[in-house]
């Protein structure tokens, strides 16, 4: 045997398991936000700023104050310890972009919907959008200042959710308030599929 070698076989270091998962929601949502807030690297984004072209198309009753807008997507990375590493698309919200969603989903294991008490009826495309996909979600009502508080059982019941959909409180400008969003999506998706393999 030659001197400094072992015969018996190196283990190879065990990768941590890649997951995709979408950051989606109404305009003005704050999904850049909660992407930017997690991300364990500098989040690509892709915003730009919103101009006069934007009147009578986007929107902007509740978030006047916001300037820019996401055209493509943002993308983050987080690690759960070892075992996951979470990539994280967050969705385009304005309809005009609503094309880039295909693309983006594609072997995503699930989807957190920010829901916004001022705007909620910006939620229903994304939970429209994933229900008929049958991808797994969310939904995470971003606790805006000045925003109405309501029972989470009550916008649930707004939403028309189905009764195995989560839904919980988050504020998307905290990373372990994202990071508890996130896992519970994980949680959730992976029960999905656990449930389906059983069936």
């Amino acid at each position: 045997m030659a001197f400094g070698r072992s015969d018996s076989p190196q283990t190879p270091p065990k990768l941590p398991t890649a997951i995709k998962l979408l950051i989606a929601g109404g305009f003005g949502v704050g999904k850049t936000t909660m992407v930017g807030a997690v991300s364990e690297i500098r989040p690509l984004r892709t915003e730009e700023t919103l101009t006069d072209r934007s009147v009578g198309v986007d929107d902007l009753s509740g978030v006047e104050a916001k300037s820019t807008t996401t055209v493509a997507m943002d993308f983050g990375r987080i690690s759960i310890g070892q075992d996951f590493v979470l990539y994280l698309f967050g969705t385009p919200g304005q309809e005009r972009f609503w094309f880039v969603w295909d693309e983006l989903a594609r072997g995503a294991l699930g989807a957190v919907v920010l829901a916004d008490t001022r705007r909620l009826a910006d939620c229903f495309p994304s939970v429209d959008y994933f229900e008929r996909r049958g991808t797994p979600f969310v939904v995470a009502v971003n606790c805006f200042e000045g925003a109405p508080i309501f029972d989470l059982d009550e916008v649930k019941l707004a939403l028309n959710l189905g009764r195995d959909v989560p839904i919980m409180l988050c504020d998307a400008r905290k990373r372990e308030s994202g990071k508890e969003v996130l896992i519970e999506l994980v949680k959730h998706a992976y029960g999905k599929r656990l449930t389906a393999t059983v069936r």
